[in-house]
């Protein structure tokens, strides 16, 4: 391979991995300039100012059918909007770094944002009502009365919510705040190129060498994040010193307890619950995470083990590039084998376009699925390179698909899941893969290479990100006391990380600086907790699929279908289960542990 080779490039027909799938994005509009986008323009331009001139100032005298309609039209209003931002966004993330495709996403969320001001009394207006009024209504129409999941969240900002004047002003300066300066780290990211032996890389394709079997090349890609990662490390710390002040000022005009608050009520979930996860998971790091790295160095030979070695394959694991048929095969067949209704609603997203699975330059990195908007459908960005954990990314990521579908039918006020139970499908999708490849193993030397990758799995999905959201209370709360120098950003991850991994590991220089690229502390400020919500979750949920099997897939599919029209209470209760009971999380974190001791027993 040249130095002229770009390592980025999407494999030719004929590679191992096949012909990946690209994102057909047709159904949201065929072009920019294409007609129906800009009918819709005009159409939600003229709807926002009629919507307006309807109903500001008189939401406290409609009665329950006319409530209905004005709550129908707003929705009708974030259905269109979302359709013209998906289609901006998506083709902006499969090509960060083209210029045209970046100034359309910046010009149409300029023209929506300036066409949704006149909406900001809505919420505002909402808020003002009593309580008593709006039961009345709720009481006098089941049709407005199913709404009111979302209406109560959007109550629950009443006491933090400020003057009509300023809400407009936030509104109105939203473009070239926190969405100004994500679209910065996003350019920077894709932009990135890392030298590792003479061949220009991309950050993704860099990060899968930590996972290469070749300890040298691991230890060559670590270095070349590091280097680039410091050298660019100013630009990251004044992205994570603006965004930080930019929410510690909003928040504390409106009165917000604490930096997470605004998550939590977004999430409907209670703050003690979060802390109940958070404890469990900190008190488990010795049982899990310290544990786990203990034995994974006596597997390499190593007495220590630097960060490169964190996510390296074991000794006795076999490598090869896992095409992209096989990947599918294995995970529909684990979907068909837990329901065949779950593979059906998974096979468009192989068959339409839905799926959009290359490394290619400019790209963004990472994985999502996006749900779009309610009449449409969700798609699935994955950067594929044929690994074991990409097919489990697919696995994933498709779970998240499959609930997106389900829940549309909510529309678009319901259908949205908090963040903490919108990871329960994908995580349950992983899990179902797992199993079934585990079930498949040939041998006990398989096995335990299936076993250990899934607790790696597990402790990035749970540890990883607990450490994570560390690292973002700390963030929060330092920057409340003024400016923080890279050096200081670097001293707190590198507390949360020592005590999160344990005392094998060993640190290089420049490790200081990886906090730069997580694009979640940029985008969805503590967003990250829900990862390990919904991993700890679906361990407890996929126990009482174990213990009690029949009846499981009729109770799984309604807890989807519920998209935000349902608390978690209310979700989980059927399957006899409860978040809000500290000893929920031992329960999922008790699975981790169960893994490891069959990783032990394997080396009796």
């Amino acid at each position: 391979m040249t130095p002229l080779h770009d390592a980025n490039a999407t494999p030719a027909a004929g590679d191992p991995m096949g012909d990946l799938p690209e994102w057909n994005l047709d159904d949201l509009y065929t072009a920019e300039d294409a007609p129906e986008l800009l009918a819709d323009l005009d159409w939600l331009e003229a709807e926002c100012r009629t919507y307006a001139a309807d109903y500001e100032g008189k939401l406290a005298g409609l009665d329950a059918n006319g409530m209905l309609r004005a709550i129908e039209r707003n929705e009708k209003i974030d259905q269109v909007a979302g359709r013209i931002m998906s289609y901006a966004g998506l083709r902006y993330y499969q090509k960060t770094t083209d210029g045209g495709r970046a100034k359309f996403m910046s010009d149409m969320e300029g023209r929506i944002t300036d066409m949704t001001t006149p909406l900001v009394f809505f919420g505002l207006e909402f808020n003002r009502l009593e309580d008593d009024h709006l039961n009345a209504l709720y009481a006098e129409s089941d049709a407005l009365a199913r709404y009111r999941p979302a209406l109560d969240r959007l109550r629950a900002m009443k006491p933090y919510q400020l003057s009509d004047e300023l809400e407009r002003f936030l509104h109105d300066t939203s473009v070239v705040g926190a969405s100004a300066w994500n679209k910065l780290f996003d350019e920077t990211i894709a932009g990135l190129t890392f030298d590792v032996d003479g061949e220009q890389l991309g950050i993704e394709a860099t990060l899968n060498l930590l996972t290469d079997p070749d300890r040298a090349r691991r230890e060559t890609g670590a270095r070349a994040l590091a280097d680039v990662f410091g050298r660019n490390v100013r630009t990251f710390a004044r992205v994570h010193n603006t965004l930080a002040k930019e929410k510690e000022i909003t928040d504390r005009w409106r009165g917000l307890p604490s930096p997470q608050a605004s998550r939590h009520l977004a999430n409907h979930v209670e703050p003690e619950v979060v802390q109940a996860l958070r404890d469990a998971v900190v008190a488990a790091y010795p049982r899990l995470s310290h544990r786990y790295y203990k034995l994974k160095a006596t597997w390499l030979g190593l007495d220590t083990l630097q960060v490169w070695d964190r996510n390296a394959p074991l000794p006795m694991e076999e490598t090869r590039t896992i095409g992209w048929d096989e990947a599918r095969k294995t995970v529909m067949d684990a979907y068909s084998g837990f329901s065949p209704d779950m593979a059906k609603l998974a096979a468009p997203f192989f068959d339409q376009g839905w799926i959009d699975a290359g490394v290619k330059p400019g790209k963004a990195p990472g994985a999502f699925a996006h749900p779009t908007v309610t009449n449409v459908h969700p798609y699935v960005m994955l950067n594929y390179l044929g690994k074991p954990r990409d097919v489990m990314t697919l696995a994933h990521e498709l779970g998240h698909g499959v609930h997106q579908v389900l829940a549309a039918d909510q529309g678009e006020m319901l259908s949205s899941t908090p963040l903490t139970l919108a990871e329960t499908a994908s995580v349950f999708g992983e899990m179902l893969t797992f199993r079934a490849m585990l079930d498949g193993a040939r041998d006990d030397a398989q096995r335990k290479v299936m076993l250990a990758g899934k607790v790696e799995d597990m402790i990035n999905t749970v540890v990883r990100q607990i450490a994570f959201y560390d690292f973002e209370c700390k963030l929060h709360e330092a920057r409340r006391a003024g400016e923080m120098t890279p050096d200081d950003i670097d001293a707190l991850w590198m507390s949360v990380q020592a005590e999160s991994l344990g005392p094998v590991f060993e640190y290089m220089d420049g490790y200081e600086h990886f906090w730069a690229y997580i694009p979640h502390f940029v985008h969805s400020p503590f967003y990250v907790y829900a990862y390990a919500f919904g991993d700890g979750l679906v361990n407890a949920l996929y126990a009482a699929y174990e213990d009690q099997p029949e009846g499981f897939q009729e109770k799984y599919f309604d807890m989807l279908r519920a998209g935000g029209s349902k608390h978690h209470k209310e979700l989980l209760a059927p399957f006899g289960l409860d978040a809000s009971d500290p000893s929920f999380w031992d329960k999922g974190l008790a699975m981790i542990e169960g893994f490891i001791d069959q990783l032990e027993a394997l080396e009796d």
